[in-house]
């Protein structure tokens, strides 16, 4: 059953590692897999919360998400949309961003350095949204209890979370106008760009979440109206229940893509503070979200893996970690390495937890 389930994403992970050691070399193996490794991390959640979606979806849609869901998941957002922040940063098209990639690596490593502060910018504002949105929700389930107890009592605050992000970006502007003013003033726009990109962060976060929102308001409208056409059905024989359980898989099936989206955003952002190559990330990316799909079937079908409730504190504890990273890497270089290893050793530690847990509830009962 775990062989046929994941059979596709290993084919996908051998031929990416064999990639990307034919591209560049051993160190390309190793950036690859940690990217890999981040994206299954950052998306577990989202692999859970689309598990408990599609269960209560018909084969039909079910096979919807999965064939067509793992094109734009795949191709559209790990693929394409790292080609697009970097032609936006940089002032190219598309296809020259790609092209600078693949043939003049020193050329286009030069655009994404000077493009990177605005990169970090707005990725780091997008990834701390999603932490903080996460910290300040009074949750039944806490890890960290000490720290996230009284995170949810400030979390009764409206639009903390916007607060703080906002007083972040201004002391990461000012920081590093700051560093740019003492090296002449050479650089002294960057606080600016910084300032505009991080406000962009911000904005998409909330356009995506109020997307997110409303196909989520829509997605219960239409569940409660399919339960009340249900009974009447049960009472009076109608046969109005099987066109709106078609409509609310229709929604359901739209909000599966912008989370999917949502979540996307976090590993092609976070794939910044690791690479600037846009071959390594894609190749990454692709093996991190075959897994996830993949590890959605499973659950769908298995629904064993619900059982390690601190992995999603886990994988957004990673999302803050990696907003800090994005933030400190405008004005200061952290290696690759130690970033990708921040995430994996948190996700390790929540799983464990969850497995402690697991033995001292088995031993309780």
């Amino acid at each position: 059953m775990l062989l046929k389930t994941f059979r596709w994403a290993f084919a996908v992970t051998a031929a990416g590692l064999v990639a990307g050691v034919l591209y560049d070399g051993w160190t390309a193996f190793g950036l690859v897999a940690i990217l890999a490794v981040l994206e299954i991390s950052l998306s577990f959640d989202n692999a859970v919360i689309n598990a408990g979606i599609l269960k209560k979806m018909s084969a039909f849609w079910q096979k919807i998400f999965l064939t067509v869901g793992i094109v734009i998941a795949v191709f559209g957002m790990r693929l394409v949309f790292p080609v697009v922040i970097v032609a936006v940063s940089a002032r190219l098209s598309p296809w020259s961003a790609v092209h600078l990639a693949l043939t003049d690596k020193q050329r286009y490593q030069e655009l994404v350095t000077d493009a990177h502060p605005s990169i970090a910018a707005f990725g780091g504002m997008f990834l701390l949204m999603i932490f903080l949105d996460f910290v300040f929700e009074d949750r039944d389930i806490k890890w960290l209890v000490r720290l996230e107890r009284p995170l949810a009592k400030l979390g009764r605050v409206d639009m903390l979370s916007v607060c703080i992000a906002l007083i972040v970006l201004l002391v990461s502007a000012m920081t590093f106008g700051a560093h740019a003013h003492q090296h002449g003033g050479v650089h002294a726009d960057k606080a600016e760009t910084v300032l505009l990109a991080g406000v962009g962060g911000l904005i998409t976060y909330m356009v995506v979440g109020g997307l997110s929102g409303f196909f989520e308001e829509r997605l219960e409208r239409e569940e409660a109206r399919e339960q009340e056409a249900e009974e009447k059905a049960a009472r009076g024989g109608s046969r109005s229940a099987v066109a709106l359980t078609g409509k609310a898989a229709f929604f359901m099936f739209l909000y599966l893509e912008v989370l999917d989206a949502s979540f996307s955003f976090d590993g092609v952002i976070g794939a910044f503070a690791i690479t600037n190559d846009i071959v390594l990330m894609a190749l990454g990316l692709g093996i991190g979200a075959m897994y996830v799909r993949s590890l959605t079937v499973y659950l769908v079908r298995q629904g064993t893996l619900d059982d390690y409730v601190y992995l999603e504190h886990g994988a957004h504890y990673a999302i803050g970690a990696l907003a800090v990273i994005l933030l400190v890497t405008i004005q200061y270089e952290i290696n690759e390495i130690v970033t990708g290893l921040i995430g994996v050793v948190l996700i390790g530690s929540s799983f464990l937890s969850s497995v402690r847990r697991n033995k001292r509830l088995a031993a309780a009962s």
